[in-house]
């Protein structure tokens, strides 16, 4: 049945703009439904509820943009939608958030509604592409802490009184015992002469960790001040340890970390706090952090447009190929003062790949919603991407428009990518090799191995486990970042090599035994990994079991029973239970 035209067509816009807000808020209750019952998941040991939810939640965007997209087409069926309407429409949505708490996710909501209803890329005449506001998009009216005056009182009652405001309903193994070590070792650091402490009322939930977040001021100087919280098995809850240090706490909110389900008010609050004890840490990845990866992606892009602005008149700031072994599967390229690489699926791969870029696109999908405990660098998807063509080098172009042809568009002053992966600038591991002192490669390398390991843990097999595959963090953190042929360990079959029936099965160059499309030899790991010498050779002494099919197995196994093993986020020596 047709649709009845609307009564009063002059306020159609309003009506649109009014689908979109009930679209949005309708997102904003389920995201905060997910995360108010991250407690209860830590309260039960709900282990894979608590991965659930945070799968659930990604995909939680994309399905209600599509939702309300639909309900848009119904609206507005047989009328046009011209920029002079929709500039309305994105008035009135401004209009009606003006004053919310969350008026920045909103803008980014109504942003992707009306990209995916149009199928085009940013467009400044009716969508929030510049920031309405400052980066503090809004200031609550109440704390969003705990606060806490340290003067002489006795650390042990601070601390006492920190862990009362987070009442669990189920038991503590030895909460006294918990008290004094925090204090302890509270006391014996320079954070202890602070004048203030600070504790965010959210709980950041992740995993088999809940974490009571805070910081310590001291005149001019911002601590960090973290108590990851454990519920073992068979045991109340515990505090697993104080990390009062930056760059410990760094990784924890890392982009190469799965996303904190926290329950948050105020996101740019939020933000505001954590980005006093994490300076490094850009605006986009702490909002990534607390779960709104799709602002946090809105962020990026004005932090990338920035950029590009302020190194205008820098004629050595152009696109180029990325440092490193060119990959047969993307093209990568940057900018030499640009903290991001920017990857572009090819049009053909040469060989030995076998994969499609279907199943590229769908590896960085999987990669999105797993777990990636630490090791495997998060993305940004942007689809009809535009930057300036003036800003290209010539042979960066070339590559582009030779190898990537399907997905470059170039006009007179624009290079438009219909699909393009962003993420953090990492040194290439065999780069970093060649150049690494003996006891930073070694340091490297133990890394590498932990990164395999973990990744594993997780139930990921990395596939290609070439050094170039992996890249070293700007605090020297190994992370695996080339998704290609990654594998499900669950869906491996890791076999030992048969022994040779004869001398001439000994000297062939083609395996004298059957090989399935999932066999996998770790055996022969080390032969396509690093040539023979001193860095093989302390790979072998710190990691062996890695090139071992029963490591792997027991692994798979463990995995196939439903067993989430723990991965902490901070170095172990930091615990203090071990």
């Amino acid at each position: 049945m047709k649709r009845p035209a609307p009564a009063f067509p002059a306020l159609l816009h309003y009506e649109v703009a009014h689908r979109i807000l009930m679209g949005y808020m309708d997102y904003y209750y389920r995201f905060k439904l997910i995360t108010k019952r991250a407690r209860l998941r830590f309260e039960a040991r709900d282990w894979h509820g608590t991965q659930a939810d945070a799968r659930s939640r990604i995909t939680l965007y994309r399905e209600e943009v599509a939702r309300t997209t639909e309900q848009l087409n119904e609206l507005m069926e047989g009328i046009a939608g011209d920029a002079r309407f929709w500039g309305k429409v994105r008035d009135a949505f401004a209009e009606e958030i003006a004053h919310f708490n969350t008026r920045n996710i909103a803008e980014t909501f109504f942003n992707s509604v009306y990209r995916y209803t149009y199928g085009i890329g940013a467009d400044r005449r009716v969508m929030f592409v510049l920031r309405t506001g400052s980066y503090r998009e809004h200031q609550g009216l109440s704390s969003i802490s705990y606060d806490f005056t340290i003067g002489r009182r006795p650390l042990t009652d601070i601390v006492r009184e920190v862990l009362d405001f987070f009442p669990f309903e189920v038991a503590w193994e030895d909460r006294e015992r918990d008290v004094l070590l925090v204090a302890e070792r509270w006391g014996a650091h320079p954070a202890s002469r602070s004048q203030r402490l600070e504790i965010l009322q959210s709980v950041f939930y992740r995993n088999k960790v809940a974490y009571i977040v805070g910081r310590l001021l001291d005149h001019d100087r911002v601590h960090p001040f973290i108590l990851p919280l454990l519920h073992p098995d068979g045991r109340g809850i515990l505090v697993d340890a104080l990390l009062l240090e930056s760059d410990q706490v760094v990784s924890i909110f890392s982009y190469h970390r799965s996303y904190f389900l926290a329950d948050i008010s105020v996101p740019s609050d939020m933000v505001d706090f954590l980005a006093t004890f994490m300076p490094s840490k850009q605006i986009s990845e702490l909002y990534n952090a607390i779960g709104f990866e799709k602002h946090g992606k809105t962020v990026f892009y004005r932090e990338l447009l920035r950029h590009i602005r302020h190194t205008e008149s820098d004629p050595t700031e152009r696109f180029v190929s990325a440092p490193g072994i060119a990959g047969m599967v993307m093209y990568v390229f940057t900018m030499p003062q640009l903290n991001m690489v920017f990857k572009v699926i090819r049009d053909t791969f040469a060989p030995p790949k076998q994969v499609t870029a279907e199943t590229v696109k769908e590896k960085y999908d999987l990669v999105k919603r797993h777990d990636r405990v630490g090791r495997m660098a998060d993305s940004y998807l942007f689809e009809k991407l535009e930057l300036p063509l003036d800003r290209f080098s010539a042979e960066c172009l070339e590559e582009l428009r030779s190898t990537a042809t399907s997905r470059v568009t170039v006009t007179q002053d624009c290079v438009m990518l219909s699909h393009v992966y962003v993420e953090k600038k990492m040194t290439p591991l065999n780069l970093y090799l060649q150049t690494a002192d003996e006891a930073m490669a070694q340091k490297a390398l133990r890394d590498y191995g932990r990164a395999i390991k973990q990744l594993a843990a997780a139930n990921i097999f990395p596939g290609d486990l070439l050094l170039k595959n992996f890249g070293v963090t700007r605090v020297n953190r190994v992370v695996f970042y080339d998704y290609d042929e990654i594998e499900l360990v669950t869906d491996c079959n890791f076999r030992h090599i048969p022994e040779p029936r004869t001398p001439e099965d000994e000297m062939s160059s083609q395996p004298w035994y059957y090989v399935g499309p999932r066999d996998i030899f770790p055996e022969e790991f080390p032969g396509f990994l690093l040539r023979a010498g001193p860095h093989l050779t302390y790979l072998r002494q710190q990691h062996g079991e890695i090139f071992d099919a029963n490591f792997w197995n027991d692994l798979k196994r463990r995995l196939l029973a439903g067993e989430i093993m723990d991965v902490f986020p901070y170095r172990t020596g930091c615990r203090f239970l071990q």
